[in-house]
C-alpha cells in the first residue's frame, strides 16, 4: 500500500510584529534612531534635514523598494552595515522586549522545520530570539546580511531572495508557509507558491513612519491562506494548511 503521509512543512517565521510585539518599544526605537540617521545623510553637514524631509524619504523609498534601506543605499550612498548597526543600537533589549506565553510549546507542536527569515540584522535578532528563548526551536537564521542576490541586497518581499532561500534548502514552495505580518511580504511568498499566514494583533499603521493607521476591519486578501490574531492560534489552523 502506497504511503499517503504528506511531507512535513517548512516554515518560515518572520520576526519582528510576529514573534513578539515589536510596535510597542521596540520599533518607536528604531524609527527615532531611523529619523536621527537619515537626517544626517540628507542634512547639508552641518544642519540636518527637516522631519517633513525625513519623512518623504522613508515612505517613499519604502513604497518603491519595500525597505527604507534600499532607497538610501541607491541614492544616497549608504553602507548597509553602518545604517542597520546605527538604527538597531537599542541597548538592553530587557525592558524593550514584549511576547505572548507558551510560544515555545507552540513551536514544539507545530510539525516540520522552522526557519527565522527577518529583514532585521543579525545582532539585533539574535538578541531578541535569545529574550524569547526560541533560538533552539529553528534549524536556520536567516537575517538581511545574509538576503544578497548577485551581489545586491535583496530583503523581503524579493522573490528572487525567496526563490534562491528555497533552493539553498531544497525545498519546494509547496512545502513552505510563511508567517508573517506584512502583507507586501506575503503576496511575494503566495506568487511563489507558498503557503501563508498573516498574523495581525501587533499592527498599528500601515506605513513605516506611523502617519497611517490601519482600517477598522482587516480583511483577509486572497493571497494570505490563513489570517490569525496570534501565531499560536497556528496548531488549530493547519488543516487549512494543508
Amino acid at each position: 500500500m502506497p504511503n499517503l503521509t504528506l511531507p512535513s512543512p517548512v516554515w518560515l517565521f518572520d520576526l519582528d510584529n510576529t514573534l513578539h510585539d515589536a510596535s510597542h518599544a521596540i520599533f518607536p526605537a528604531i524609527s527615532a534612531n531611523m529619523n536621527t540617521y537619515i537626517a544626517r545623510v540628507l542634512g547639508d553637514g552641518v544642519t540636518p534635514a527637516s522631519q517633513s524631509v525625513v519623512d518623504a524619504a522613508r515612505l517613499g523609498y519604502w513604497k518603491r523598494y519595500g525597505a527604507t534601506l534600499l532607497g538610501m543605499i541607491r541614492h544616497h550612498g549608504v553602507c548597509s552595515a553602518d545604517f542597520l548597526h546605527v538604527t538597531h543600537d537599542l541597548g538592553a533589549l530587557d525592558k524593550l522586549v514584549r511576547a505572548e506565553k507558551g510560544l515555545a510549546t507552540l513551536l514544539r507542536r507545530l510539525p516540520g522545520r522552522k526557519i527565522l527569515l527577518t529583514n532585521a540584522p543579525t545582532h539585533y535578532s539574535t538578541d531578541v530570539m535569545r529574550h524569547l528563548g526560541l533560538s533552539r526551536h529553528f534549524a536556520h537564521h536567516v537575517a538581511i546580511e545574509h538576503m544578497h542576490v548577485h551581489g545586491q541586497l535583496r530583503p523581503k518581499p524579493s522573490s528572487l531572495m525567496l526563490r534562491r532561500l528555497l533552493r539553498k534548502h531544497g525545498v519546494a514552495a509547496r512545502r513552505c508557509i510563511l508567517v508573517e505580518d506584512t502583507l507586501a511580504n506575503l503576496k511575494s511568498a503566495s506568487r511563489l507558491g507558498l503557503r501563508t499566514v498573516w498574523v495581525t494583533q501587533y499592527l498599528k499603521m500601515s506605513d513605516p513612519i506611523g502617519r497611517a493607521p490601519l482600517p477598522r476591519t482587516l480583511k483577509r486578501p486572497r493571497y494570505v491562506d490563513v489570517k490569525v490574531k496570534s501565531v499560536r492560534q497556528l496548531p488549530a489552523r493547519l488543516h487549512r494548511l494543508r
